[in-house]
C-alpha cells in the first residue's frame, strides 16, 4: 500500500503512480531534453525502462521512503510528469525532484506541483528541511525552486557526470521556519 496521498491544486492532480502509467511515463521521459536535465533518466528511454521505474516507485511508496507523485492535468486527466520527495527521516529532511514533458515546460505546472509537495512535506510529513538541486545549465529549474521559497545554498562544481560531461549543480533549500513565515504572509 502506498503512503502517497492524492493532492488537488488549481490545475493539477498529484497522485500515486500505478502500473497502468507506464505508457505516460515513457511519453515524457523518452525525450532527450528531459533526460538532459536530470541525473538519473537515461537516454534513450524505453517502455521497459518506464515499467522498471514504476516497480521501484511502487516499492519505495510501500516503504514510505519516497513520496512520488504523478503530475496529472485535471482538465484532461493526462499524466505529464512526476515530482517526488525522497525522505531522510533521521534528518527530518527530503530531497525534491521532478521531470515533466517538454510540451508542458514554462506553463507553471512544476511550480504549482512543487508548492503543493513542499506544503505536504512540512504540513503532513513534519519535515524541517526540503532541498533540491539542478544542473547549472538548467536555470529554469532554479527559478522554480526560488518561486517555492527555496534559498540558493551554493554550487557544487563538477558534481555529476552525465553522458561523459561533468556538470556543476546548484543547491537550494527551504526550512520549516521559512515556509511558516511565507505561509503567514499569504
Amino acid at each position: 500500500m502506498s503512503h502517497v496521498p492524492t493532492i488537488q491544486t488549481a490545475r493539477l492532480t498529484l497522485r500515486p503512480f500505478t502500473a497502468d502509467d507506464a505508457p505516460a511515463v515513457y511519453e515524457y521521459a523518452r525525450h532527450r531534453e528531459v533526460a538532459a536535465t536530470t541525473a538519473t533518466i537515461p537516454h534513450p528511454y524505453s517502455l521497459e525502462d518506464a515499467v522498471e521505474w514504476l516497480g521501484r516507485v511502487t516499492e519505495h511508496g510501500a516503504k514510505g521512503d519516497v513520496h512520488n507523485f504523478a503530475i496529472v492535468l485535471r482538465a484532461s486527466r493526462r499524466l505529464i510528469g512526476a515530482i517526488d520527495l525522497r525522505l531522510e527521516p533521521e534528518n527530518r529532511a527530503a530531497d525534491l525532484g521532478y521531470a515533466i514533458h517538454p510540451a508542458h515546460w514554462n506553463k507553471g505546472y512544476v511550480t504549482e506541483a512543487a508548492r503543493a509537495v513542499v506544503e505536504h512535506g512540512f504540513e503532513t510529513l513534519n519535515l524541517n528541511r526540503i532541498h533540491a538541486h539542478h544542473f547549472a545549465s538548467n536555470p529554469a529549474s532554479g527559478r522554480i525552486m526560488e518561486k517555492v521559497g527555496m534559498k540558493c545554498e551554493g554550487t557544487m562544481r563538477q558534481r555529476i557526470c552525465k553522458w561523459g560531461v561533468m556538470h556543476d549543480t546548484i543547491h537550494w533549500a527551504i526550512l520549516r521556519s521559512e515556509y511558516e513565515e511565507r505561509k503567514s504572509r499569504t
